[in-house]
Parts: C-alpha cells; sequence; structure tokens
C-alpha cells in the first residue's frame, strides 16, 4: 500500500497540482496586499478617507469605532467594508487567471490544416486536389 501511494504522490499530476496549489496560494497574499495596500487607499480617499475594512453595520445598537472594536466586544455586525475588499481581490484573482488562460490558448492554437482534397464539380465526389481528370466519372477538371 505504501508503495501505491509513493506511486501517486510523485507522478506528474499530483506534483504540478502541488505546485499550482503553493503558486496560488502566493499569488494570493500578493493581490491581497495589492488590494488592500495599493488599491484601496486612494479609494478610500475618493470617498472622503474611508477606510473599507472600518465600514461595518452595528446589529447590536452599541457604539465602536472599528470592526475589531466591535468584534472584541463580541457584537453582531455586517462588516461590508472586509466584504468589499474580498470582491475586489476576487475580481484582480479573475482577471489575472482569465489573462493567462487566454495566452496559454493563443499558444496552444494549432495552423489550420491545409486541404489536400477537393470536390469534383460534375460528381461531387472527393478527389485529390492536383487531380485534372476526375476518376469517378472521368470528367477534365479546370
Amino acid at each position: 500500500m505504501f508503495k501505491e501511494f509513493r506511486e501517486f504522490a510523485v507522478r506528474g499530476n499530483v506534483l504540478d497540482l502541488a505546485v499550482g496549489i503553493i503558486i496560488g496560494a502566493s499569488f494570493g497574499k500578493v493581490v491581497a496586499s495589492f488590494v488592500n495596500d495599493i488599491v484601496m487607499p486612494p479609494l478610500g480617499m475618493l470617498s472622503g478617507r474611508v477606510d473599507f475594512k472600518d465600514l461595518f453595520i452595528n446589529l447590536s445598537g452599541g457604539s465602536y469605532q472599528s470592526v475589531a472594536e466591535a468584534k472584541a466586544a463580541g457584537a453582531p455586525i455586517i462588516a461590508y467594508g472586509l466584504f468589499i475588499n474580498t470582491i475586489m481581490e476576487f475580481v484582480i484573482v479573475a482577471f489575472a487567471v482569465f489573462l493567462l488562460i487566454r495566452q496559454v490558448n493563443r499558444f496552444r492554437m494549432q495552423p489550420a490544416p491545409t486541404a489536400t482534397t477537393k470536390e469534383c464539380q460534375f460528381c461531387k465526389s472527393i478527389i485529390a486536389l492536383g487531380a485534372v481528370r476526375c476518376p469517378n466519372c472521368t470528367s477534365e477538371l479546370r
């Protein structure tokens, strides 16, 4: 059983999947930093110096200045600012994956195969491209 597991674990697809997961996790951290540290601060400035991470709806009726303060107090909140950040992260990751897949598909495209046959204009049978006379109806081709 251990031998079978080892063969499974070192199979090419499993290793590729592991590398993909590791790269994806790292890419997720980069995107999260990009959204939180580069994209959201200018958006917050444009919307009146609002920090999106601190946007929330308090359901308890108490007064809290930040999401962290409300969570520390155990107050029920809807942290829609954090949700906005997560949506931004998702859009950026989805766009990056789209660009990657688009590029891979562009490299994968095969040139269209060149035709080696044609149709006889008289009997409609398939004949060689260079034929000057149809072997089926013996018509002279132009």
